[in-house]
């Protein structure tokens, strides 16, 4: 499977839907073995299969981006089976409880943070520990086109998601001269099964309204998101790092 990632070991946080199963597919249609990783060991391993069936390689490992030790072992799975990690997308998130500022519980703003901004840092900090051995490596960083913009009744999200650009840029800066590129996308509306499960089948009405908020009329495809990352992880994008790209339809553009 020849392309802009072959012989390259490429790691996917919250790899067993939507995006992450996307970039998943994607880096292995590029030619990179992937490590999938995530907590649903259903999805995640339903990803390989997917993975295998199109003649790509791939590995399972479960883990909690919050949790430190997990994390660490994650990467050293990954350098275990295939000896080394050139490609990263720390994907793993949570949307957390929909709520005004004032009625955001701690419960939630704790869980939220920990996962969206913690967990990015913790995958950041055991990638970039490998890579510097290396002296090589590209990780995107999967923010939100909320982590550029603010919107109503969902603070610890949008903190979080601006705490990983921010984050995204910081690192970028310390590894710049090391061989080591540090780049975050800001995803719009993506057509994704928490849109379609959650949110548009207990609420119809809200496919119409959230398509009409992007300028170019049409919700985005997870296939979209990973098209980015790819092009990101790979030698094309050579001289972008600290990049937070925007692939949103136009939305942070209004």
């Amino acid at each position: 499977m020849a392309g802009r990632l072959e012989e390259k070991v490429a790691l996917v946080t919250g790899g067993g839907s939507g995006i992450g199963r996307a970039t998943a597919l994607a880096f292995a249609q590029e030619g990179a073995s992937v490590i999938v990783s995530g907590r649903s060991v259903a999805s995640g391993e339903e990803t390989v299969q997917m993975i295998n069936a199109i003649g790509g390689e791939a590995r399972w490992v479960k883990a909690d981006v919050s949790r430190a030790a997990e994390v660490e072992a994650l990467v050293n799975k990954a350098v275990a089976v295939y000896g080394r990690l050139d490609c990263a997308f720390n994907n793993a998130g949570i949307e957390g409880v929909l709520a005004p500022t004032a009625e955001c519980t701690e419960e939630n703003w704790d869980r939220t943070l920990a996962v969206n901004l913690k967990g990015t840092w913790l995958c950041l900090k055991y990638e970039l520990l490998q890579m510097l051995k290396q002296s090589r490596g590209a990780i995107v960083n999967n923010a939100s086109s909320l982590g550029l913009v603010g919107i109503a009744a969902l603070p610890a999200y949008v903190a979080s998601k601006h705490g990983v650009v921010g984050l995204t840029k910081s690192a970028a800066l310390e590894y710049a001269k090391m061989g080591i590129r540090i780049n975050a996308v800001c995803p719009g509306a993506i057509r994704t099964p928490l849109y379609e499960e959650r949110i548009f089948k207990t609420h119809p009405q809200m496919e119409e309204l959230v398509t009409a908020l992007e300028p170019v009329g049409r919700m985005g495809e997870p296939e979209e998101i990973a098209a980015a990352v790819g092009w990101l992880c790979s030698e094309a994008a050579s001289f972008v790092t600290g990049h937070a790209m925007a692939v949103d339809g136009g939305w942070v553009a209004q």
